[in-house]
């Protein structure tokens, strides 16, 4: 786990490398797989949770795609201080380790949907129902091709 701390500035620190960070640094960190902590300088208090809502926000404010819709968001809002807040957080924590168990099953079958061709696969089921159908190919595997000859004529008429 990287250990930051917060100073009044807003300034990252990274406490393993010595150095200030950006908020895009400590994003990239966690694209990479890394869990962060975040403390305030000043209070010790942990504030990590604003510093990843914040990384959120920046996204969409650039223009990427809200992972949480705003209806999501009020859902979750409203769980707060309910007695099934805790159920609601243990579940969704849950569901987000189990798809990423699963995450690259899931974006190979959604390749394999984007790429399917309904038209291909109808011809392909077609071809294998009809041979004729498939260009005039013939059916016997061992059967040669040959430009020269013409249909009803053998090599062994040459000669």
């Amino acid at each position: 786990m990287r250990h930051y701390k917060k100073y009044p500035n807003r300034r990252l620190y990274d406490t393993e490398n010595s150095c200030y960070v950006t908020i895009d640094n400590v994003r990239q960190r966690i694209l990479k797989g890394e869990s962060i902590s975040v403390t305030e300088n000043s209070t010790g208090n942990d504030v990590t949770r604003s510093v990843l809502l914040q990384i959120l926000t920046e996204q969409e404010e650039a223009g990427h795609e809200p992972v949480l819709t705003n209806r999501a968001i009020e859902q979750i809002i409203r769980f707060y201080g309910d007695r099934f807040g805790h159920y609601v957080s243990s579940y969704i924590e849950h569901s987000m380790l189990m798809f990423l168990k699963h995450q690259d099953q899931y974006r190979e079958q959604m390749k394999q949907m984007a790429t399917f061709n309904p038209v291909n696969a109808m011809k392909q089921m077609m071809d294998l129902w009809n041979p004729a159908s498939a260009g005039n190919k013939s059916t016997d595997p061992n059967a040669k091709t040959d430009s020269k000859t013409r249909p009803g004529e053998s090599d062994l008429d040459d000669g």
